[in-house]
């Protein structure tokens, strides 16, 4: 399976940067994973929802690169607010099912400060949710990695901590 972590913005703190290293190479037995990070804009603290879409569509073009082209193989997931949560054993079981329903392809979009515009959200095959709580982007990129790794170690029946 070839996983693809498609996120807005860079990681600047070491600690995610030490942590995204260490889940990037326990995933490496079970999955070939690429981190593609597309820049972000700038971002006034009193922007209007004007401004907040155009700043939310100029890094939709940016994320479309790596998505519009997608095959019949590609799996596109992001992560939203508004997705459906599911536990650790069930993320397990979905990527265990698209494996086996011939996807090969898994690629996780994750929105910068101000999320994801609408475009991107619209050609996601799942919208999946960590929380009804805001995590920064940085932060979630850590999450997301444990949880694949997570899934892959319950797919593959060895222990992991619970």
């Amino acid at each position: 399976m070839k996983i693809d972590i498609l996120c807005v913005g860079k990681i600047k703190e070491k600690f995610y940067r030490d942590a995204i290293a260490e889940y990037s190479k326990r995933l490496g037995r079970y999955c070939t994973l690429n981190i593609i990070e597309v820049s972000d804009e700038k971002t006034n603290e009193n922007a209007s929802d004007k401004e907040i879409d155009i700043i939310l569509e100029k890094e939709a073009g940016r994320l479309m690169k790596y998505i519009s082209d997608k095959g019949s193989d590609t799996y596109i997931v992001t992560l939203e607010i508004n997705g459906k949560e599911l536990s650790s054993e069930k993320l397990a079981s979905e990527i265990q099912r698209l494996t086996t329903n011939g996807i090969s392809h898994i690629i996780f979009v994750i929105g910068g400060s101000l999320g994801l515009h609408n475009s991107i959200i619209k050609n996601s095959d799942f919208h999946l949710s960590f929380s009804p709580m805001t995590f920064p982007h940085q932060l979630m990129r850590v999450i997301l990695l444990e949880q694949i790794y997570r899934s892959y170690r319950i797919i593959n029946n060895e222990p992991y901590h619970k």
